[in-house]
């Protein structure tokens, strides 16, 4: 059976310090099986669920201490342990969440604003200034008034003209 660890108070955990260089050091802080305060060597820390999903050993990260109370920290974790109970696994759960979130968002994203975070990235390779102008000047002047206001979503690919193979092969025999 594991050894159970007496909980920290808040000041407790407020005093926590990293002992030295080398990797990240977690201390249990009690309360709930597997929480506990990571601090990194410039004293950054965070909360972490060490605990296991199904077969595997998970580190679910709680969100950064002082954001995150000592309370809140073993809430989180009582509602994460919770979840794993339930059959859910909290990592892939959120993966889902922010996956979603970013769909969501590119829905709603215009030619315009595409064309911007596009042209951000593309420029760069330009080792002339007058061919960067150039590339604007041409999609501000020929896309923009008619893409710019289109969802992005909404744009699609048609063929100027269409191939029609077996006619062709059927003027050689």
């Amino acid at each position: 059976m594991p050894k159970k660890v007496a909980e920290l108070s808040a000041k407790e955990v407020r005093d926590l310090k990293h002992l030295g260089h080398g990797l990240n050091i977690a201390h249990p802080v009690g309360g709930v099986a597997g929480l506990l305060m990571q601090i990194t060597p410039t004293n950054a820390r965070s909360w972490v669920l060490r605990t296991m999903v199904g077969s595997k050993r998970r580190e679910i990260g709680l969100g950064g201490f002082p954001d995150v109370t000592l309370a809140q920290a073993r809430e989180r974790a009582r509602e994460a342990k919770e979840a794993i109970r339930q059959g859910f696994d909290p990592i892939e759960q959120r993966r889902a969440a922010r996956a979603a979130l970013t769909a969501q968002q590119a829905r709603g994203l215009t030619f315009a604003a595409a064309m911007e975070a596009y042209l951000k990235i593309k420029l760069t390779e330009f080792n002339n200034d007058k061919h960067r102008k150039q590339w604007r000047a041409s999609l501000d002047a020929y896309a923009v008034p008619s893409l710019g206001p289109m969802l992005v979503r909404d744009l699609s690919i048609r063929p100027i003209f269409q191939f029609d193979i077996t006619a062709f092969e059927a003027g050689f025999q």
